[in-house]
């Protein structure tokens, strides 16, 4: 028994020293992985990103109105708050790996769903069901990318996870309008199921079945939800629904607000959206290094200007090209403010920041169900014209709790100095 042993345990480390060495010569190899969960973020984050730019032709079709068709949007928001992290406490024991590919499986039959409604409730049933995938699969992928990474590298896999929503934002909501204007609003779930579909036949492949499955103790778990309790990390959720409420009034109303109010034709919606994603991808970069730079100034700097902005849209909306400059301005500004408000919840809960940082979706969320149900009020009372000064408003209760915020964290520096 002895000599058998010992033999395991040679045979076993020979499979290791192989393994370093097969690692050694392919040093990058952990990034084929990597890939395939870019490849299936972004086709999630899509399906949250689509129906702004189809809301027209689905109020049409399934014959309700656009405020109406608008809660597809605050409905799957709210999923995703809420539903997400619950089902994460539930399927806790579950293979990493397996809960992963579930979850793709559950995506492509819900888009499929949605691809085949024939009615507005079946439609709002099937998108539910694929918000609750949404809010699952994050927290799963960001777990697989930091075991597939090697040792130091964890940070750069969850950022090319990541990197899968940046690029959805920018190439969702006008790839989703151009193909209902194309082929209609059915044509843009169908390819969604499609890119599920892919997505999952690479997850299948590229990701390995032996991942190991953490559990927090209960201890690590009393810690994770201190720190994202605490009074600071709560007023910097706060500050995120608030912001997040502005833009999202817009982004809910996109379309029928370009076409009724700036004057732009329906061929060239696409065109604009695409242009106000790369502006909003490119402000994101700008706020992380001006972030890193001087964080508060960026953060109440932004806001500011976003405010101004916003006030100056409202007044020039009917005129065209002046209104489309505005809003890639608007865009690259207002995304910026992203990056150094999460770095901030981190920073703040660096003790045991995992738990916080997830509740950012849930807080991002939170704004985007509001921005839709409040928005369609809003339209039905006002019309369109209403969401520019409505969105300026919020962003005047996020600068004011910005300036609580910094207000906060001076006297904390100054205390931690004369102590």
């Amino acid at each position: 028994m002895l000599c058998g042993e010992k033999y395991i345990y040679r045979m076993v480390q020979d499979l290791s020293e192989r393994d370093i060495a097969m690692r050694l010569k392919s040093d990058n190899a952990w990034l084929v992985p990597i890939v395939a969960l870019f490849i299936a973020t972004f086709a999630v984050n899509t399906a949250e990103n689509i129906v702004g730019g189809l809301l027209p032709a689905i109020a049409a079709d399934l014959h309700v109105d656009i405020p109406t068709a608008g809660q597809l949007i605050t409905g799957y928001a709210l999923a995703v708050a809420v539903v997400g992290p619950l089902l994460a406490l539930l399927t806790t024991g579950m293979s990493r790996r397996t809960l992963l590919l579930v979850v793709m499986v559950v995506f492509i039959l819900s888009n499929v769903g949605c691809a085949t409604a024939t009615s507005y409730p079946i439609l709002l049933a099937a998108r539910l069901l694929t918000a609750a995938c949404h809010g699952l699969f994050f927290g799963v992928a960001v777990v697989i990318a930091t075991q597939l990474a090697p040792s130091g590298r964890g940070t750069s896999a969850v950022s090319l996870v990541v990197a899968g929503t940046t690029i959805a934002a920018i190439a969702g909501l006008p790839v989703g309008t151009a193909l209902g204007n194309a082929f209609g609003w059915h044509s843009a779930f169908w390819a969604l199921a499609l890119a599920g579909l892919v997505a999952a036949a690479v997850l299948i492949v590229l990701i390995p079945s032996n991942l190991k499955q953490e559990r927090l103790s209960r201890a690590q778990m009393v810690a994770e939800m201190s720190a994202a309790m605490r009074p600071m990390v709560l007023l910097c959720y706060a500050i995120i629904i608030f912001f997040s409420l502005g833009p999202f009034l817009l982004i809910a109303y996109m379309v029928p607000l370009l076409t009724g109010v700036v004057g732009v034709p329906m061929l060239y919606v696409p065109l604009v959206l695409f242009g106000l994603g790369v502006a909003g991808f490119f402000g994101n970069l700008a706020g992380g290094r001006l972030g890193d730079w001087k964080p508060f100034l960026t953060l109440v700097g932004i806001l500011v200007v976003w405010i101004t902005l916003s006030a100056v849209f409202a007044t020039i909306a009917n005129v065209t090209w002046l209104a489309i400059v505005n809003l890639l301005v608007l865009w690259f500004v207002g995304f910026g403010f992203i990056a150094p408000i999460q770095g901030r919840i981190l920073e703040e809960a660096s003790a045991a920041p995992n738990f916080a940082a997830t509740l950012i979706s849930t807080a991002f969320n939170i704004g985007l169900a509001s921005a839709a149900a409040i928005g369609g009020a809003a339209i039905a009372g006002w019309g369109y014209r209403a969401l520019p000064w409505l969105n300026a408003a919020s962003e005047c209760i996020a600068l004011a709790a910005t300036l609580v915020l910094v207000a906060a964290a001076t006297r904390q520096r100054r205390l931690a100095v004369t102590s």
